[in-house]
């Protein structure tokens, strides 16, 4: 066996490079790049073994640990899992800055390989600068925080390690039922000893996309129900857009008259002008999706994970008689609610039912009601973004001058807050991938880091992000980074003066406003920040506007500019669409002072009554 003597983070690198997948017929790296900021902890081992590879491996420094991570997920996302990035830190905070999204990639089943440098295995220098000791257990580091967040964790204590932890991060990260975050968490001192490697160890490696096929008998019992039902509902998850089933999903509705709700992860795998596409489903759904899922019968659930925003925190399917086939490749998520499991791939498993279904077509009074439905709500969701002359515009109204000025061809990314409900609902999505929300973990600060992956993925299109003032506060420095690497972003501010989504929910419970607005926080002055000069001094051009018509001459401008853009309009905190929407279960206290609370109690204990967790 021929060998070849390399350090273990030269190794680990030279592993990464030679790992291949297929993309539209061309063979392409697996890893687009490792991001990287370095400390004590792994810039003399990975770091020097990264300087090695910068021509197959690309290296890219940002300025925030967590960001980093974040544009590595909006990566994969917007390569829907094709492709994949690693994230590599020092040990101590620069490892723990990454936890954040490091959960946010597992809430969403998205691969992103973490790299934490760690303390040394040896422990001469025990403890090494930054590490966290445990009075009790020698074994113990911070690193273990990602354990309950990493769909595969190991500790590399010895370099040949690597031999079979690499092969089995890149089996997680590639596999459609386990995706997840990989951490491999890196003793430094391990990072630069040597091993005598295989040489076969680094043979080029294609991953190719995996479609698991559904069983005879759960293929029989799904298509079973859905002969019987009178009143089918297709819901649409991330999974539609991963497994690229969205023409597939398309041929299914059209063939057999069966409309579509999408959820947040789901949205753009039909086009908002597909006759069958009702839009959003759940809390943030619109009310033609909303009304049909009170109602059905049948509903088949494909690469959703069914959260709580998408059921209505089990209160939106209100047919006592419903059956939920789970069309998912995760049997953990196909089982959810007793569902009828269809253990399968999203585009696979379509093509097997269409298939048994023949020319089953659902009752043509349901597929009309659907359309009558569509039609209204298009009226509600014109009115909701039309155009203004508000001195303060509703997130809708700026929402409908982005849409008017970007139109469906270019990505809009936005993550927390108040913006993806209204976005959910009113955005009309054309491409699929075109509508690009983080909301399974809802991480304040994904946004403008989000922006910047999704602009490596698609270097040709427009990539719009909408954030907050709230988010922006808490993670802006990527506007930076964006203009460092020449991917120029359209970014809108929109500046509530606090959390204004928080706010209205508090209020919406019967809580005081408090906390959340500027104006109800505990102040000596009243923060009065410009958001525009900030993002110039990053390097953005950068204009705050003063009205919708402003804004929307402001984007079709910024298209030209030869780096990121950053518009700031100020907007109203307590405005949103009424039309569409379902109750959501947050708790409210059952003893207060206050009588609001108490009210808002009694409709609460009101509300979970219709809550059909198990029927």
């Amino acid at each position: 066996m021929t060998t070849i003597r390399l350090t273990m983070a030269q190794a680990l690198t030279r592993y990464l490079a030679s790992q291949k997948t297929v993309i539209d017929g061309r063979t392409v790296p697996i890893f687009a790049g490792v991001w990287a900021i370095f400390g004590h902890g792994n810039v003399a081992g990975i770091g020097e073994a990264l300087y090695q590879h910068q021509d197959d491996l690309p290296t890219f420094r940002a300025h925030n640990e967590q960001a980093m991570g974040h544009a590595a997920i909006a990566f994969t996302k917007a390569s829907f899992r094709r492709r994949m990035m690693a994230v590599t830190s020092s040990i101590g905070p620069g490892a723990t800055n990454m936890v954040t999204a490091c959960a946010l990639a597992h809430v969403n089943r998205l691969p992103v390989l973490f790299l934490p440098g760690d303390v040394f295995a040896n422990r001469r220098p025990d403890p090494v600068l930054q590490q966290v000791e445990d009075f009790g257990d020698g074994t113990v580091s911070a690193n273990d925080v990602f354990r309950p967040v990493s769909r595969y964790f190991d500790r590399i204590t010895r370099p040949e390690q690597i031999l079979a932890a690499l092969p089995r991060a890149m089996a997680v990260l590639t596999d459609p039922a386990d995706c997840g975050p990989v951490t491999l968490s890196l003793c430094q001192d391990v990072q630069a000893e040597a091993y005598n490697y295989p040489e076969a160890f680094f043979d080029e490696k294609i991953w190719t996309q995996r479609r698991p096929r559904a069983s005879d008998d759960e293929l029989a019992a799904a298509t079973a129900a859905l002969r019987a039902a009178k009143k089918p509902l297709i819901v649409a998850g991330g999974g539609v857009l991963y497994s690229g089933a969205t023409a597939t999903l398309a041929d299914f509705a059209e063939a057999h008259g069966i409309p579509v709700a999408e959820t947040q992860a789901g949205k753009s795998s039909l086009p908002a002008d597909h006759p069958l596409n009702m839009g959003s489903i759940g809390v943030t759904g619109t009310s033609a999706a909303n009304e049909l899922a009170e109602e059905a019968d049948v509903i088949l659930a494909v690469g959703t994970r069914l959260q709580d925003f998408t059921t209505g925190s089990w209160a939106l399917f209100q047919n006592a008689r419903k059956t939920i086939v789970g069309l998912n490749t995760q049997v953990f998520d196909a089982t959810k609610h007793r569902a009828l499991p269809l253990v399968a791939d999203a585009d696979a498993g379509l093509r097997e039912l269409a298939l048994r279904l023949e020319a089953l077509k659902a009752p043509e009074d349901w597929t009309k009601r659907a359309t009558e439905g569509r039609t209204r709500w298009f009226l509600a969701a014109d009115a909701a973004t039309a155009p203004t002359n508000a001195a303060l515009p509703s997130d809708g109204q700026v929402i409908g001058a982005v849409q008017r000025a970007i139109g469906t061809g270019g990505t809009v990314v936005c993550a927390a807050g108040g913006l993806p409900g209204e976005l959910h609902k009113l955005w009309q999505a054309g491409a699929p991938g075109s509508y690009h929300l983080e909301y399974g973990y809802s991480t304040m600060g994904y946004e403008i880091a989000g922006g910047l992956g999704v602009k490596m993925a698609k270097p040709d299109q427009e990539v719009v992000v909408m954030v907050g003032d709230g988010s922006y506060l808490m993670m802006n420095s990527e506007i930076a980074t964006s203009v460092m690497l020449g991917l120029r972003l359209t970014i809108v501010v929109l500046d509530n003066a606090g959390y204004g989504c928080i706010n209205r929910l508090q209020m919406a419970t019967g809580g005081a406003n408090f906390n959340n607005l500027f104006r109800d926080v505990r102040h000596e002055v009243m923060p009065s920040v410009d958001f525009a000069a900030h993002a110039a001094s990053l390097g953005a051009i950068a204009t705050k506007v003063a009205s919708i018509a402003e804004l929307e001459a402001g984007i079709a401008a910024g298209l030209k500019n030869d780096r990121t853009t950053v518009l700031v309009i100020d907007t109203d905190p307590l405005i949103t669409t009424e039309e569409g929407g379902h109750w959501w279960d947050v708790a409210v206290p059952e003893v207060s002072p206050r009588s609001q609370v108490n009210a808002a109690r009694k409709e609460y204990e009101k509300a979970i009554q219709a809550q059909r967790v198990l029927d």
